[in-house]
């Protein structure tokens, strides 16, 4: 729950808006990478592996959703997929994912609002940390379903409670998409005692 943790994470998860969520990003861009890997984050390392089971290589274009510094596209260029676009709400962030080299475009666009993407851009969507505590809710989904093409692959992180709270409800009703895996519960960040499980979700477009 919001207040539980310390820092810059508390701080986001607390946030009462998309614009204040962005400020803080901004300031924590710095230093994200070294926190987050202290916490022992595994958000990235379990999109990355239900990608790799559900979409072909060399699919693409690719958008990862909520970006942030680049911890998933590092690694997708390595994993064969060679067309990785990066969207986040924090220039701040996107700034250092830039620095990495690892996306061919950056967008800096919220989450929850109409996406300038035609539909069925996509070949799969990646989307990890943000469907969580004082971020975007189903509502953010929608876009990502629109703008995934045919057969396409989403890839997200829930927040547990998040996911029992209307999200699974909300999958359901979409007659666009097949829930084609889920994950046992599981804590993204061991290293914070505050963390509340999450599941890995792998959506396909019909």
């Amino acid at each position: 729950m919001a207040g539980q943790h310390e820092g810059y994470l508390g701080d986001v998860y607390g946030a009462k808006d998309t614009s204040a969520v962005a400020a803080l990003y901004d300031k924590w861009a710095a230093t994200y990478d070294a926190e987050m890997a202290k916490a022992g984050y595994r958000h990235p390392s379990i999109a990355l592996a239900l990608l790799a089971r559900h979409l072909p290589k060399r699919a693409a274009p690719l958008l990862d959703a909520g970006a942030g510094t680049g911890l998933i596209g590092d690694w997708l260029t390595i994993m064969g997929y060679p067309l990785v676009e990066a969207l986040d709400i924090s220039e701040g962030m996107l700034t250092v994912a830039r620095a990495k080299g690892c996306y061919s475009a950056y967008h800096c666009l919220v989450l929850g609002e109409r996406l300038p993407f035609a539909d069925g851009h996509f070949a799969g969507v990646i989307s990890a940390g943000v469907f969580t505590t004082g971020h975007v809710g189903p509502e953010g989904l929608d876009e990502l379903v629109r703008i995934c093409g045919k057969a396409g692959v989403i890839v997200l992180t829930v927040k547990g409670t998040l996911w029992d709270d209307g999200f699974s409800a909300h999958i359901a009703e979409d007659k666009r998409v097949t829930l084609a895996e889920l994950t046992e519960p599981y804590v993204s960040m061991p290293g914070e005692v505050a963390t509340t499980p999450s599941r890995g979700v792998v959506l396909r477009v019909i």
